[in-house]
């Protein structure tokens, strides 16, 4: 089980942070940022191989699940 940065969420603010620095500031004024969305991603073939075992429940929480 990891969490995952919303990739789309991350695309989005890094045109949003370019445009600032091409269009008035400079370099030294782009924020840096931390996602603020993440994504709940499962392998259970991986937690397997690892000795683990996944809970119905937490699968059903899961953005996705990758077999």
């Amino acid at each position: 089980m990891r969490q995952q940065p919303a990739w789309l969420d991350l695309r989005r603010r890094a045109a949003d942070d370019m445009d600032e620095p091409l269009n008035s500031a400079g370099p030294a004024h782009i924020p840096v940022a931390e996602p603020s969305r993440f994504q709940f991603i499962i392998n259970p073939k991986t937690a397997r191989a690892l000795g683990r075992t996944t809970p119905q429940p937490l699968l059903a929480l899961a953005a996705e699940v990758i077999q």
